[in-house]
């Protein structure tokens, strides 16, 4: 019975086609929109559970309220600032990091392409500090600086692939010229997957004081908290005491202090809040979708009123008629949710090799089994639920009044 009922429901869709088509076509839609958008939502907690890891929680970073960059005339530290938040209860250890943006040549007669360029501490453990704090990365080829090394650079990973920052790659002992002084390349960092980032130049601090006439202007200063100290709780504290280093008042402070945990917890609410507001966008279709199902079946019953009349006839009962109709708009929406998510997941992947050609190869989705089993269920439901008034209407018709209609 149930069989026949099956094969009976699919010659009605495959009757008519064009109807069947356009209904199907309304949700997958939808469901394609949403598929894509929750694969790159889990890409990006992926990368965050990722990064979390490499990092580590023990971590902590002093930003300036500006840009922090030397030349736009923003706030900074001093290397008396980092002394004295090294000296302070529950740090492990601290180091700052110098930024500025410029010209970088490869020919200095010739334009070369703006960079940032980032002053680091020599020593070993600061070194390391700081490396973790950029997603645990390391030298990819080459070595790190070292103490005397005032003119030699390590780059960021995008300088050893064509046509990403210069038109061709570059290697170790080439030079590159910032402010028409010849830098030698002694190393490559590891791809961090943010164009940004891994178009970076590092230098020794010594070497950029001299480089770029600066005094002691540290635009980040990050912090390693000791062992059982919570860093939420040891950024409070040092924020605090500096503020009162630095002679400001509570609330006009020109820096903050953030726990690593505090910023991935910062970025995971932004990222929930987008995604909501777009699988609501998305939404908008799925509810178009249903109400074109709800339409499409309205219409199946008006059109097959005799059949019904038939049906009933001959021993149908209601709860037949109601399955047959119900089974059918919840078909077409498991239908359109199939189609829509395997566009969804080329578009998606599709999509995540244009990122990675704009170098953020880290935005890359990610397809949970409750992704591809929740689209596939909500399909099916939202086609049901739409259909079912339809077919309670098609279920109540007397046998008779079907059977005169026409």
């Amino acid at each position: 019975m149930i069989e026949d009922l099956i094969k009976y429901i699919l010659s009605n869709i495959r009757q008519r086609f064009t109807r069947s088509f356009l209904t199907i076509l309304s949700i997958l839609i939808g469901i394609m929109a949403i598929f894509v958008l929750i694969s790159y939502g889990e890409g990006l907690k992926c990368y965050m559970n990722e990064m979390a890891q490499e990092m580590g929680t023990d971590k902590l970073i002093a930003s300036p309220l500006g840009l922090g960059i030397t030349g736009t005339g923003d706030i900074y530290f001093t290397k008396d600032d980092i002394d004295f938040i090294k000296k302070q209860r529950g740090v492990s250890e601290a180091s700052g990091m110098m930024m500025k943006q410029t010209e970088v040549k490869i020919d200095k007669r010739k334009l070369g392409k703006w960079a940032f360029i980032a002053g680091m501490s020599t020593d070993p453990s600061e070194r390391r500090l700081v490396e973790e704090a950029f997603a645990g990365y390391e030298i990819f080829e080459g070595r790190p600086l070292k103490k005397g090394d005032a003119n030699k650079v390590t780059l960021g990973y995008n300088y050893l692939i064509a046509d990403k920052i210069f038109s061709k790659p570059l290697k170790l002992g080439d030079n590159i010229f910032i402010k028409g002084k010849p830098l030698e390349i002694v190393g490559f960092y590891e791809e961090i997957g943010n164009a940004g980032d891994d178009s970076n130049v590092y230098m020794t601090i010594d070497a950029m004081k001299k480089l770029f006439d600066m005094e002691d202007e540290y635009s980040y200063i990050y912090i390693r908290a000791d062992k059982g100290v919570v860093p939420t709780e040891l950024a409070d504290r040092l924020e605090e005491k500096l503020r009162k280093k630095r002679g400001q008042k509570e609330g006009e402070e020109d820096f903050f202090i953030q726990s690593f945990e505090q910023l991935m917890e910062t970025f995971g609410t932004v990222l929930l809040v987008l995604n909501s507001i777009l699988i609501i966008i998305a939404g908008i279709s799925v509810v178009v979708a249903a109400v074109n199902i709800m339409n499409t079946m309205y219409t199946a019953v008006l059109e097959r009123t005799k059949e019904i009349g038939i049906m009933k006839a001959i021993g149908a009962k209601n709860s037949t008629i109601l399955f047959v109709f119900f089974f059918e708009s919840g078909f077409l929406g498991l239908i359109g949710g199939s189609i829509g998510m395997l566009l969804g997941y080329g578009l998606a992947k599709l999509g995540a090799m244009a990122i990675a050609i704009a170098g953020y190869s880290f935005l890359q989705p990610h397809f949970p089994w409750w992704l591809i089993v929740g689209c596939l269920v909500f399909s099916f439901a939202v086609g049901a639920v739409s259909g079912y008034f339809p077919a309670k209407a098609a279920s109540k018709l007397k046998p008779v009044d079907a059977l005169r209609y026409e």
